[in-house]
């Protein structure tokens, strides 16, 4: 039975299209619309901007960067509108767009009213009344444009006060790559082009994706998120736990299925005296023995090392046929055409450092608010 949409006076508004409590990113944007772009807000004054750093991290998130992604080409050129005079922030809010130059909408023209397995497309139809379906619309990655911005700003901020965000991918389907963080060369992340700093397991990695790619198929993988030298006190006890405000964060990212930090789900299988970690004292600051709280305990930064791990399910759409519904109710053949990602992981590690430097810096200005 086709659903039944509800109808009121007006149709629902989209709400929720800010994130972070001091620096705060407003986005907007839809994949196939004239710019996707944002509003930063609450960005420290005096702080000078590294412009080519910021467009390095656009280019490791756009499309068409190698055989393993989508092949859509677009530039992603950023420009700054407002908020920065003279390679400084003002304290005033940044604005800046991102044109979109190579859409090619026709290729979504066969899904218009029909709604693809495991996408928005239904449940944006049912709370809405209304989708734009050439490439999701505002449901589609390429809104984390916008993420990639405001993180990269914030990135550079953190780095003034020692704190550096990381990420790399260590899974894709069965290919896992079983190694602590601290035994990589971090250096060697973006030496690839699945941005795996093990050479050998990225080869694997590279190797299966082309595979999945050329059978029409998808696969999904694991990325692993860094915070070195996060100082102590960064975080709020109850409802805005430091782990929680970054599980928040990823979890908002298209296509993320599953969030852990520290020993995570291995720890249920534990004993208490095998996970605690023991205070210890290293030349007069406190440290912890072991790290399975993951630098995070109470909600509150310990000033140990932040890692956490974050799920990506495979890519939606394929190049298969798939039986389906449209907004009739009538049963229909959907099959993905166009230009998509076979895994989605390597160009998600921009996102997740993103993501990651935006919760850091606003919980740090949080914190140095709460301070006379």
């Amino acid at each position: 039975m086709p659903y039944t949409k509800h109808i009121f006076l007006f149709l629902s508004p989209m709400s929720s299209n800010s994130f972070g409590e001091i620096f705060r990113l407003s986005s907007y944007g839809e994949s196939h619309g004239k710019a996707i772009g944002g509003i930063i807000d609450g960005c420290p004054a005096g702080v000078t901007i590294d412009l080519d750093a910021i467009q390095l991290d656009l280019d490791r998130r756009k499309p068409g960067q190698s055989k393993i992604t989508t092949q859509r080409k677009e530039d992603d050129k950023v420009e700054f509108l407002s908020g920065i005079f003279e390679g400084q922030t003002l304290g005033t809010p940044i604005a800046f767009q991102i044109l979109n130059s190579d859409p090619k909408s026709k290729d979504y023209a066969h899904i218009k009213d029909a709604y693809r397995p495991s996408h928005a497309d239904y449940t944006y139809d049912a709370k809405y009344g209304v989708r734009d379906y050439r490439g999701g619309g505002r449901s589609s990655a390429r809104e984390t444009i916008a993420r990639v911005v405001a993180g990269a700003i914030a990135k550079q901020i953190l780095k003034g006060i020692g704190v550096d965000a990381h990420a790399y991918v260590s899974s894709v389907g069965e290919i896992e790559m079983d190694i602590c963080y601290r035994d990589l060369d971090l250096s060697k992340i973006d030496s690839n082009i699945v941005r795996c700093p093990d050479e050998a397991i990225a080869t694997e990695m590279i190797s299966y994706i082309d595979t999945i790619r050329k059978e029409g198929d998808t696969v999904g993988g694991v990325i692993t998120g860094l915070a070195l030298n996060v100082p102590v006190g960064l975080g709020e006890p109850v409802f805005d736990k430091l782990h929680a405000d970054l599980a928040k964060a990823m979890m908002s990212i298209n296509a993320v299925k599953g969030f852990e930090y520290g020993g995570g789900f291995d720890m249920c299988k534990r004993r208490g005296s095998e996970v605690n970690d023991l205070f210890v004292s290293d030349g007069g600051t406190v440290k912890t023995k072991t790290n399975y709280s993951g630098g995070i305990q109470g909600g509150i930064s310990n000033g140990e090392d932040i890692y956490f791990k974050v799920a990506f399910k495979p890519v939606a759409t394929i190049m298969q046929d798939q039986k389906s519904l449209n907004d009739k109710g009538e049963e229909v053949i959907v099959k993905g055409k166009g230009r998509h990602d076979p895994c989605v992981v390597p160009r998600a590690v921009a996102i997740v450092e993103a993501m990651t430097a935006m919760v850091l810096l606003d919980h740090y200005l949080r914190n140095k608010s709460t301070k006379l």
